[in-house]
């Protein structure tokens, strides 16, 4: 396999695009597919530390790093649709753990992953931090029983926190 050529990408309408349009709003139909060329279990990890939303009751804004690891199918998500993706969520109104459950489903929606998860790490307000998570597997694979696995033990070594 030499690479990727213009007739594997011609579907995307992002990437490349010099005038970008910018949504304020959240919008899941961003989000754009790029086939897998690989049959091999790996994880894709993909790091968002500028994430912003509101509370839905005060309108304040809630900043987070959302962390996003996969292992995927026939498809993944293209970096720029999902950045753009992320961005639409500054002006959405929901609670931490509403967010990232909806982003988790729209990333199985676009891709139908054999493994995601999503943890939100959220900086305080008030005092207090909020740090959903939340995964998946398919079901009937061994990817349910890592889901399960990883579910009962994702915070069974905290990282030490330095920065809230």
């Amino acid at each position: 396999m030499a690479g990727r050529n213009e007739d594997t990408l011609d579907h995307l309408s992002l990437l490349g695009n010099q005038n970008t349009k910018y949504k304020f709003e959240y919008a899941p139909e961003i989000l754009e597919p790029i086939d897998n060329l690989h049959t091999r279990d790996y994880f894709v990890k993909f790091n968002c530390p500028e994430f912003t939303s509101l509370c839905p009751q005060t309108g304040q804004p809630d900043f987070a790093t959302i962390y996003l690891s996969f292992i995927p199918d026939k498809t993944l998500v293209e970096s720029k649709s999902l950045k753009l993706y992320l961005f639409s969520f500054r002006n959405h109104g929901d609670f931490h753990e509403d967010v990232v459950n909806i982003i988790m489903n729209d990333l199985i929606k676009l891709m139908d992953p054999r493994y995601i998860e999503v943890w939100g790490k959220f900086t305080p307000r008030g005092g207090l931090s909020i740090d959903p998570y939340t995964n998946y597997g398919k079901p009937g694979t061994k990817y349910e029983e890592m889901a399960s696995y990883r579910m009962m033990n994702h915070d069974l070594n905290p990282e030490t926190i330095t920065n809230r």
